[in-house]
């Protein structure tokens, strides 16, 4: 289990970055970044089903501007290597089991709007530095406080993803034994609310006049292919 978390804290600090810092190319979206967890923790099949039910709730909130909505990359990679510590610790997994550490993940996913938010303000102060620097021809002063900032959202990251490992285990170790069957026992419609409630929360974002309409027919559209099958 030390090996997983140490590599879970390193996709921490590598994915969190690509969400806002460095590159941006997706890898930190929930669904990649859980596949990938969960490939890398021997847990693959767990990982891709964390990020399939997160991806829809994140879809229409981006880190974008002065926008810092909870660390979905964060709240997608603790939810799996929360599914692995179920398996190697209680012998828990299958849908059931995933589902417990995504509802626990995602709200310490607010950790990370406030991490975010903490490190976006300490930025800020490194750019008023670096226009002194500017100022005073120091490029190497830049580089440096540039690196700080990359630190710093780096840092955000792995606090993040420790405290939803952390606080995760603590809840789950003693509560996931009595609350598995119950969920086990709602089957597929407490998958289904997952991807209702990303659909209607995604729809939200749209400004789209006939919302309504659209969402309505293409839920009405869905049970026909379904019974058709």
């Amino acid at each position: 289990m030390t090996a997983a978390y140490l590599t879970t804290g390193v996709l921490s600090v590598l994915l969190g970055l690509d969400r806002v810092a460095v590159l941006q190319c997706m890898v930190s979206r929930p669904l990649v970044a859980a596949s990938l967890t969960g490939w890398l923790l021997g847990v693959p099949l767990a990982g891709f089903e964390a990020g399939m039910l997160l991806e829809l709730l994140w879809l229409g909130r981006l880190p974008v501007g002065a926008v810092v909505p909870p660390d979905d990359t964060q709240v997608a990679i603790g939810a799996t290597a929360l599914a692995l510590t179920l398996e190697r610790l209680l012998g828990l997994h299958g849908m059931p089991s995933v589902i417990l550490c995504v509802l626990t993940a995602i709200p310490l996913g607010k950790i990370g709007q406030y991490a975010d938010t903490r490190a976006r303000r300490f930025n800020n102060r490194l750019a008023e530095l670096a226009s002194a620097a500017a100022a005073a021809g120091n490029a190497r002063r830049i580089e440096r406080l540039h690196l700080c900032g990359l630190g710093s959202f780096a840092l955000a990251g792995l606090f993040t993803c420790t405290a939803i490992v952390a606080g995760g285990t603590l809840l789950l170790l003693p509560l996931a034994p009595l609350l598995v069957g119950a969920v086990r026992e709602t089957g597929l419609s407490l998958q289904y609310s997952f991807t209702m409630i990303g659909a209607a929360a995604l729809l939200g974002t749209l400004n789209v006049s006939r919302g309504l309409f659209l969402f309505g027919a293409a839920f009405i559209a869905t049970l026909l292919v379904i019974g058709l099958r």
